[in-house]
């Protein structure tokens, strides 16, 4: 079927725009698309396919394998005699096209790395299961997501190119178009469902219709110490953010007819390839504010309406071209002509030295990184290509040969080990469970400070009244914990089994999958609710020790006389056991990262 014709998606002009450079020039890197539900982020990408005479579209769903995205042995060609040729996968198939990953947050790091290795090198490599392989790869990536689902990590972030934030429109005539353009287009689908009603058209369908000859223009050197001073003004780390600057100036140039980039196409993508390249660590906004943005700009490039440009000025696009600037023949000409666009002399950008970010501990996993494969054990699924490739081998020798035990392998991957803390906080409702309610919500988006840089995950359970309740799910986002965490309701009784309980099941899971688990109880141990409540509680306990569980107790009993109930359900549990003396969630936070990292080694 045609895709929803791309230049008649309503407003959205930015990731149009976005969408439209990275065509021009697939170097720029990726499009990351950041909205809500139904803002048209699928279908723009699809609609940019069919823009492009229909190139290919391909998804990359997000339970996709590393063997699918790459590609591997051909096991029909090596089991018939045929020898070890390379299956192509989704990466051949999006080459001259759209790869879309939608949820790309959600996506295992390490393949999303390896997309933008792939988008940037424009060439995918293969060197796994006995083959060699190497293949063109040149698409525009686009990858979606929902804020809400949690953010990607800077690290990663910062290797899209562009990052376009879209809203569905605020405007009820722009609402109502949008649904005109759409049913017109389910009951025509060939048909254009034509301009907006007001007679107005976006700025880059005029773009689209040039894109097939459109080639990136010439970047002189004031644009490039330009893009420098922009880079450094907004704070971004290493080179990427210059270089991208000058690739989507030279690109919009080029879409728009021109043999030179200037400061005013500089200006124009800056909000695409900048706004996302400020973020530091989690608690900073996801993308620079606007305001901050065109201050950056008025610093590094002067306030556009202060100043004439005059004739010949590099802001001019109809002026004439400079005689110090190099024309279109002369070797700053165009990145297809070999232009590593240097500047002529170096220019010192300067540095900030930053403490680098803790890797995380890496460690076998059913999913992540092949490295090897392994001979079949007792348990473990038996992997196609290399059990083939064994099984290949002997034939060479042998064409009798069949499949036999000692053929079968295992594939053996490597990921980051996951480390899960399960802080069980009572909520009941005696003295100080406000004060408990506010020391949960600090300490679990203090927890996720450490966990977004290493990838571990936070949950919460809270107890209190008829018992434990899930309060945040194992999640690395700080984002859903805000968004879960706004309002805990305190008050009931002290149902301490239940909570150690239901914290011991999410523990209990996390190390199922091969991760490690931290399990924290903030409570004064006295339970209530039933008369066996303090001996329920100490069985509760007493199972943690017995499965293995690493645990803490934060003890926040007050008043002069203490009951030390707490203790007693620390030994039970098998438990370290700290007195809190204040619920200061940035100290309950490092006493359950150290306790972390002890159980860790």
């Amino acid at each position: 079927m045609r895709a929803f014709p791309f230049h008649d998606v309503i407003d959205q002009d930015d990731a149009k725009l976005a969408l439209l450079l990275v065509a021009v020039d697939p170097r720029i890197g990726g499009v990351l698309l950041r909205g809500h539900k139904g803002s048209a982020k699928t279908t723009l990408a699809r609609g940019l396919a069919d823009l492009l005479d229909g190139a290919p579209f391909v998804e990359l769903p997000l339970g996709a394998t590393e063997d699918r995205l790459i590609g591997t042995l051909d096991t029909a060609a090596a089991l018939t005699g045929d020898g070890f040729h390379f299956q192509p996968g989704l990466l051949a198939d999006a080459h001259g096209g759209v790869l879309y990953v939608d949820e790309i947050n959600l996506l295992a790091d390490h393949l999303v790395d390896t997309l933008l290795d792939v988008t940037v090198s424009g060439e995918n490599v293969v060197e796994r299961d006995g083959i060699s392989h190497r293949h063109p790869a040149r698409f525009v990536l686009v990858g979606s997501m929902n804020p809400e689902e949690g953010e990607l990590r800077p690290q990663l972030l910062d290797r899209f190119g562009f990052c376009v934030e879209m809203t569905a429109p605020a405007d009820i005539a722009d609402r109502v178009e949008a649904l005109r353009r759409r049913l017109a287009f389910d009951h025509h689908p060939l048909a254009d469902p034509g301009p907006a009603s007001t007679g107005r058209r976006e700025e880059p369908q005029v773009a689209a219709e040039r894109i097939g000859t459109a080639r990136p223009a010439a970047t002189p050197t004031a644009l490039l110490e330009a893009a420098a001073r922009l880079a450094i003004e907004v704070g971004a780390e290493g080179l990427r953010a210059d270089l991208t600057l000058c690739r989507a100036a030279s690109a919009l140039a080029g879409l728009e007819g021109r043999g030179h980039a200037t400061l005013a196409d500089l200006r124009r993508v800056a909000p695409l390839a900048l706004a996302h390249r400020s973020r530091r660590g989690p608690f900073d906004p996801p993308t620079l504010a606007p305001e901050a943005l065109e201050q950056a700009l008025d610093q590094a490039l002067g306030d556009p309406r202060s100043r004439d440009p005059g004739p010949g000025s590099s802001e001019d696009p109809e002026a004439p071209a400079d005689p110090d600037e190099p024309d279109d023949d002369d070797e700053l000409a165009t990145p297809e002509r070999g232009s590593s666009g240097a500047p002529e002399r170096p220019l010192v950008l300067g540095s900030t030295r930053r403490t680098p970010l803790p890797q995380p501990e890496r460690a076998v996993a059913p999913r992540g990184r092949f490295v090897r494969d392994a001979p079949v054990g007792d348990n473990g699924a038996v992997a196609a290509a290399p059990t083939v490739r064994a099984l290949a081998r002997r034939r060479a020798t042998d064409p009798t040969a069949v499949l036999r035990r000692e053929d079968l392998r295992v594939e053996v991957r490597v990921g980051p080990k996951r480390r899960t803390i399960v802080l069980c906080v009572d909520l009941s409702g005696s003295m100080g469970a406000d004060e408990r309610a506010r020391a949960a919500t600090g300490t679990a988006l203090g927890l996720l400070t450490g966990a977004y840089q290493r990838r571990d995950r936070v949950a919460l359970v809270g107890f209190r009244g008829p018992g434990a309740e899930v309060l945040l799910a194992p999640t690395s986002s700080i984002e859903v914990a805000r968004n879960r965490l706004d309002h805990l309701v305190t008050g009931g009784e002290t149902p301490l089994a239940d909570g150690i309980a239901r914290g011991l099941e999410i523990a209990a899971t996390a190390t199922a999958d091969g991760g490690d688990a931290l399990l924290v109880v903030l409570t004064d141990g006295r339970a209530t609710g039933r008369p066996d409540s303090l001996e329920a509680a100490l069985a509760a306990a007493g199972a943690v020790q017995r499965q293995g569980v690493a645990s803490l107790v934060l003890d926040c009993e007050t008043g002069p006389i203490r009951l030390r109930l707490a203790e007693q359900v620390a030994a039970a549990m098998g438990a370290r056991h700290f007195d809190v003396d204040s619920l200061d969630p940035a100290a309950l936070a490092a006493t359950i990262q150290g306790s972390a990292a002890s159980a860790s080694s």
